[in-house]
C-alpha cells in the first residue's frame, strides 16, 4: 500500500476503535506505530519514533500551564467562590424575568474567567444553582439546562485550556487566543441572557414560574457584602488576565500566580482542609496526565501523517476540488460538531487539527479566528447526545437519588446548544468579532 492509502486506512480504523470504546490516546498511539511500521517497513524506525514522541511531545515549557490552570480552577471551586458569585448575581438579577437563570449565566461567565474548565463550572453550579432555581419554581429541565449550557463559557472566556491546547498544536500565541475569545465569550453570555428572557416571555412552560419561595423572606444583600463576596474573583481575574495582557507574565507564569492566589484565598476563607487539598492535587494530576497522554498520541499521529504524505495530497485535492476557504472551514466545523457527539473536546482537536492545519495554512486562513471557531464548535459537542460530557457531569453531580434524568438534561441544554450555533455562525460571518482586540 502507498503512504496515502495507509493514512486513509488509519482514519477508518480509528473511527472503528473509538466507536468500540478504545481510549482515543491508545488508538492514536497504536495506529501511529503501525502506520510508520507499514510506511517504512522497519520495526526499529517505528519504535524510535515512539520513544522520541514520548520524550519530546510534552517537554516544552508551555505545557506547564496545563496543571497550573487546572489546579487554580479546582482550588477556586473548593474555596466556594462559585457560590459567592452566584449569590451576588442572583441578588442583582432577582427582579428580572428568568432572573436566576440569567444570574447563573452571569456567575458562570465570571467563574469562567479564572477556571478555564467547563467540567469544573458544570459541577460547581449544579450544586449551587440547580437546587436554588428548583426551589424558586423553575422547571427541572430549565434548571439543569441553563447550568449545562452556561458551563461551556469556561472554555471560551480566557483563560481556557482548549485555547492553550489549540495554541500548542498550531504554534499560535496563547495570549492572542485568550484575547480573541473575549468578545465571542461576552457575546455568547449576552445571547444566553437574551434567550432566557425571551423564553420566559414566550415559552414560560419551559422555564416555569420562577417565583420566590413564599415561606422565606427575601434577604436583601448590601453593597458592602456583595463587594466582599465578589472581591476574591476580581483579584484573581486582575492577577491572571491583567498579568498576561499587561506583559508581566507569560501564560505559564500567570497560571502559577493564579494557582498561588487561589490557594491563599481558599486558606483565608478557611474552606481548604488537608483532605480537600489532597483531593484537589489528585484530581489535578488525573486531568493533567490525561491531557498530556492525548497530546503525545496526537504528536505521534501527526508525524505518521507527515511521513505518509497525506497532508500534501489532501491539500492538492482540496485546491483542485474548488471548495475554497469558506467551504473547507464550513466542512471542518461540521466534522467537529459531529465528532462532538462521541468524543471529548481535547480529543476532537487532537484528531482534526493535524489533518486540517497544513491545508488551512496553505490557504492563508487566520488561525486565531479559526481557533475561536474551533472552540465554539467543539463546545457544542459538550451538550449534544450521546456523549455530551457536560450533561453527564451535571447528572453525576446531582447524584443517584435525583429524579432528573439524562434526557431531561439534554432537553434542557438543547436551546443553549442552538444559541451556541447562532454565535458560531456570527463569528464565522464576522471574523472581526474574534480578531478586533488581537
Amino acid at each position: 500500500m502507498s503512504g496515502i492509502e495507509i493514512a486513509l486506512l488509519s482514519i477508518a480504523v480509528m473511527l472503528v476503535l473509538i466507536y468500540s470504546g478504545v481510549h482515543v490516546a491508545i488508538a492514536l498511539i497504536l495506529l501511529s506505530f503501525g502506520g510508520v511500521w507499514l510506511i517504512r517497513g522497519n520495526f526499529e524506525i517505528a519504535s524510535n519514533m515512539l520513544v522520541l514522541a514520548f520524550k519530546d511531545s510534552i517537554s516544552d515549557y508551555i505545557f506547564g500551564v496545563v496543571p497550573l490552570f487546572v489546579l487554580m480552577g479546582l482550588l477556586v471551586a473548593v474555596a466556594g467562590i462559585g457560590r459567592d458569585t452566584f449569590e451576588v448575581a442572583a441578588q442583582v438579577f432577582r427582579k428580572v424575568l428568568g432572573g436566576l437563570g440569567i444570574a447563573t449565566v452571569a456567575a458562570n461567565a465570571v467563574f469562567a474567567a479564572i477556571t478555564g474548565i467547563s467540567i469544573a463550572s458544570a459541577a460547581v453550579f449544579t450544586k449551587v444553582a440547580v437546587p436554588e432555581m428548583m426551589r424558586h419554581g423553575y422547571t427541572p429541565r430549565f434548571s439543569v439546562g441553563v447550568v449545562a449550557g452556561s458551563s461551556v463559557l469556561g472554555m471560551l472566556l480566557p483563560p481556557s485550556l482548549l485555547f492553550i491546547l489549540y495554541g500548542v498544536l498550531t504554534e499560535q500565541s496563547v495570549g492572542s487566543l485568550f484575547i480573541a475569545g473575549i468578545i465571542p465569550g461576552i457575546l455568547l453570555s449576552l445571547v444566553y441572557c437574551a434567550g432566557i428572557f425571551a423564553m420566559g416571555r414566550w415559552w414560560p412552560s419551559f422555564i416555569g414560574g420562577g417565583k420566590p419561595v413564599e415561606s422565606e423572606p427575601v434577604r436583601e444583600m448590601g453593597v458592602g457584602e456583595m463587594l466582599n463576596k465578589i472581591a476574591p474573583i476580581v483579584i484573581l481575574v486582575a492577577l491572571v488576565l491583567g498579568g498576561i495582557y499587561g506583559g508581566f507574565f507569560t501564560p505559564t507564569e500567570a497560571g502559577a500566580a493564579g494557582a498561588l492566589g487561589a490557594l491563599l484565598i481558599s486558606l483565608a476563607k478557611r474552606r481548604l482542609s488537608w483532605a480537600s487539598f489532597w483531593q484537589v492535587l489528585v484530581q489535578t494530576g488525573h486531568t493533567t496526565s490525561s491531557i498530556c497522554f492525548l497530546i503525545i498520541g496526537a504528536s505521534l499521529y501527526s508525524r505518521m501523517l507527515a511521513m505518509s504524505g497525506m497532508p500534501g495530497w489532501l491539500g492538492s485535492w482540496v485546491v483542485e476540488s474548488g471548495m475554497g476557504v469558506t467551504g473547507i472551514v464550513i466542512a471542518l466545523m461540521l466534522v467537529v460538531i459531529l465528532l462532538g457527539t462521541i468524543l471529548d473536546s481535547a480529543s476532537i482537536m487532537l484528531l482534526t487539527l493535524p489533518i486540517a492545519i497544513p491545508i488551512l495554512v496553505g490557504l492563508q486562513v487566520d488561525l486565531i479566528w479559526l481557533g475561536v471557531l474551533m472552540v465554539i464548535a467543539v463546545e457544542i459537542g459538550l451538550l449534544t447526545p450521546p456523549f455530551g460530557i457536560a450533561v453527564f457531569v451535571v447528572k453525576a453531580t446531582l447524584g443517584p437519588d435525583s429524579k432528573v434524568t439524562l434526557n431531561d438534561i439534554f432537553a434542557g441544554a438543547a436551546p443553549f446548544a442552538v444559541m451556541m450555533l447562532l454565535v458560531l455562525v456570527l463569528v464565522f460571518l464576522f471574523p472581526w468579532l474574534a480578531t478586533a482586540l488581537v
